[in-house]
């Protein structure tokens, strides 16, 4: 739902009226589960699909981020994650386009050898565990 004041604001400012307002954030991993670094990097592919499917996104810096792997007796992984954010409109997020970002998601999954793939959508933390094949 777009804000009156962002409204208001895009219009002082000679702008369009704001069209993402859907907050989607991805992490992005570069190693393993197991903490060993992966072989090739999901930032562009990530970026690639959100810009395709959202109209942008945009990737910060890598950061230095931990999970706990319950699966594997509550090992820490450390992982030097890419956090990759794109305002959505909400008619983007519509069957289809979520049917091919999961895809993506489930494939970076399982390729990645990741035991969970995160993401937010409006302050809700999602985590994908299980990877359709």
């Amino acid at each position: 739902m777009v804000s009156t004041r962002a409204v208001a604001a895009a219009r002082a400012l000679g702008a369009g009226k704001p069209l993402g307002t859907a907050h989607l954030v991805v992490f992005v991993p570069t190693t393993d589960r197991r903490g060993r670094k992966l072989g090739i990097s999901w930032v562009r592919p990530t970026l690639r699909i959100l810009g395709r499917l959202f109209r942008g996104a945009t990737a910060y810096p890598q950061g230095l981020g931990v999970w706990r792997d319950d699966d594997s007796g509550g090992n820490l992984v450390f992982d030097q994650t890419t956090i990759v954010f794109s305002y959505v409109a909400p008619l983007d997020l519509n069957p289809a386009a979520l049917a091919e970002f999961r895809g993506f998601l489930h494939r970076m999954g399982r390729e990645a050898g990741q035991g969970e793939i995160g993401l937010v959508l409006d302050g809700n933390y999602i985590a994908i565990t299980e990877y359709d094949a």
